[in-house]
């Protein structure tokens, strides 16, 4: 076997054989991929579906992710927003295209890196299917699944006045990471290489999501501005941010902020790709320990730090 053979040498029969045969085999799959479509056992009537994109100079670059990285992106970006809804990651389905001349390895590691992700951060969960076609560019597609398990999906629009705001994850990492690689600065892309880590291979908590007894939730994608002000459109009400309660996240990347010359807080709110949950619990519910309170739901509309209201600012995929 030859690591330098291409995409386009061994052809798609050869080239999807290969990399199908590195991911695992889900407890939910009754048929995965090798027909024209998977079956997946879901023991709600009801499932959850979600699906993402991710293109080469957009959303990724290759200088500075590798086959692994995507793969593992792929999934973490994608059983985020199924545990979002509390459902349990299943299955997902993916799609990539790559030019003729990308070596066969790239796919390999590809696949390796999705495997390594539903086995860390939804295990049970697999990929059964999918497609492999040619571009001039990376383009990848994902579709994922999740059982509900015989709960209520948890929407956006179930916050009400009085419930507690509360995040589960991490908070201005990614974005922080992100920075250190427009930074070019080698040395200290090296010495925070744990922010780079958070922005190339994200780690939600998926099992936080999973049945917890929140009123709303979201995936943080696109920044805690952005995305609360989601919820509070949904729900018709306010969300008000307590700033010392963002102290934690943002002490964690001062240091870093400072050699950037860049505001900490900034990236705390409205930095994308942490991929942490946004949820808000009713008075008297007790918080599960993994999500950190950090604001209440208030009569009116916005989102507002203390007394400042926030812009809507943030990550967009169609303006960047």
């Amino acid at each position: 076997m030859s690591f330098s053979e291409t995409v386009g040498e061994l052809g798609e029969n050869e080239a999807l054989k290969r990399t199908v045969a590195r991911l695992n085999q889900g407890e939910y799959t009754l048929v995965g991929s090798g027909d024209d479509a998977a079956v997946i056992k879901a023991a709600d009537g009801r499932f959850v579906v979600t699906t993402d994109t991710m293109i080469e100079g957009h959303d990724f670059r290759l200088e500075w992710s590798n086959g692994f990285d995507l793969g593992f992106k792929a999934v973490a970006t994608n059983v985020s927003d199924v545990a979002a809804m509390g459902a349990k990651p299943t299955s997902l389905v993916v799609a990539i295209s790559v030019p003729a001349t990308t070596k066969i390895s790239f796919l390999e590691d590809f696949a390796d890196g999705l495997r390594t992700a539903c086995e860390q951060l939804a295990p049970g969960c697999a990929v059964v299917g999918g497609d492999l076609a040619a571009s001039d560019q990376v383009f990848i597609s994902v579709t994922a699944h999740g059982d509900l398990e015989g709960r209520d999906p948890i929407l956006r629009s179930g916050a009400r006045v009085g419930d507690i705001v509360a995040v589960a994850g991490t908070l201005g990492r990614a974005a922080a990471g992100l920075s250190l690689l427009f930074s070019g600065d080698k040395d200290a892309i090296s010495a925070y290489d744990a922010l780079v880590g958070v922005q190339l291979r994200p780690e939600p908590p998926i099992a936080a999501g999973i049945g917890v007894h929140a009123t709303s939730m979201l995936d943080v994608s696109d920044g805690l501005s952005r995305d609360a002000a989601r919820i509070a459109k949904a729900s018709g009400v306010a969300i008000r941010i307590k700033g010392q309660d963002l102290q934690g996240f943002e002490a964690m990347l001062d240091d870093v902020a400072l050699r950037l010359g860049v505001s900490s807080r900034d990236w705390v709110l409205f930095g994308g790709e942490d991929h942490s949950l946004l949820a808000t619990f009713a008075p008297g519910v007790q918080i599960p320990r993994a999500f950190k309170p950090i604001g209440v739901v208030a009569e009116g509309s916005g989102v507002w730090l203390d007394e400042r209201e926030l812009p809507e600012s943030g990550w967009d995929s169609i303006r960047g």
